[in-house]
């Protein structure tokens, strides 16, 4: 199938009740249809179990049980590096924001200002600073985790719709990011504040973070907010912060002359949850 044949379809195809049934289906415990769901699934994505707490498929419950499965100890050793990578997955895109603008593939970009759910002021913190965004495949593991320590500040999901985040996809989908259903967590850092956001996508059941659960259950058309300044909720630096129940992509938003990336990073190359993502920019 084409490019542009497949990007048609993402127009057509019924998203939102797709992603409804694929939801139901996912967290429901059916016994030996999840289990032979989970067989299918790992032979054909190549899942490596080898890596998780459990490498048994049969015990596993539901999909989604298996989907967020945790990794065994050491699985994922920490870099030493001011930022580490949130997840495993693959480099979509990252680099400057342009004023307001962010680079998402050749002749598409998009605005911080969209990004956020259309809050001006929050955007304008990161004018001229940095983003990563990360695409997480159906084989990878599926939780995220801090990029640095922070304290979370506020958390804001944005409705959208849910079109696939795959490369495919986000060559053909102008503003793919900015559409998209999200999560917009903000955090205060010793630098400043920095922006973790968990985007959703066609047949991505659910979305959830450690401090509040499943965010987006009701799918609500209006932007709903929390506000936690009040609270000492702090995560260190590659604390698991939430996950995605069935697969997505994590944009990330740091303020000007803050980080500087991993030399060794170049989009689609494939990355793993704790490696150097970057280390403090230098004074200017």
């Amino acid at each position: 199938m084409s490019d542009r044949l497949a990007v048609l379809c993402q127009y057509l195809i019924p998203k939102q009740a797709l992603t409804t049934l694929a939801g139901k289906f996912a967290e429901s415990e059916a016994g030996s249809l999840s289990t032979s769901v989970i067989r299918w699934f790992v032979k054909r994505y190549g899942v490596d179990l080898s890596e998780a707490v459990d490498d048994d498929p049969v015990s596993y419950r539901s999909f989604n049980e298996f989907f967020t499965r945790p990794l065994r100890a050491g699985a994922r050793p920490l870099a030493n590096a001011d930022f580490l990578c949130p997840v495993d997955g693959a480099v979509s895109q990252f680099g400057r924001i342009d004023r307001d603008q962010i680079f998402q593939a050749k002749g598409h970009h998009y605005s911080t200002t969209a990004l956020v759910g259309g809050d001006s002021a929050l955007a304008a913190r990161f004018e001229d600073g940095a983003f990563a965004t990360l695409y997480l495949s159906p084989r990878d593991y599926h939780r995220i985790h801090m990029p640095v320590a922070g304290r979370l500040l506020r958390m804001m999901h944005v409705p959208g719709t849910l079109f696939s985040v795959n490369p495919t996809t986000a060559r053909g989908v102008p503003g793919l990011f900015a559409r998209n259903e999200r999560v917009v967590c903000v955090f205060e850092a010793e630098f400043g504040c920095f922006i973790l956001i968990l985007v959703g996508a066609t047949i991505v059941g659910s979305m959830a973070t450690v401090w509040h659960g499943t965010v987006n259950p009701s799918r609500s058309k209006e932007i709903r907010q929390w506000y936690y300044a009040d609270q000492q909720i702090r995560l260190h630096k590659g604390q698991e912060m939430g996950r995605f129940l069935l697969g997505s992509t994590v944009v990330m938003l740091f303020p000007k002359n803050v980080l500087r990336f991993n030399t060794d990073w170049v989009p689609e190359r494939p990355i793993r949850m704790g490696e150097a993502m970057g280390d403090q920019a230098a004074p200017c």
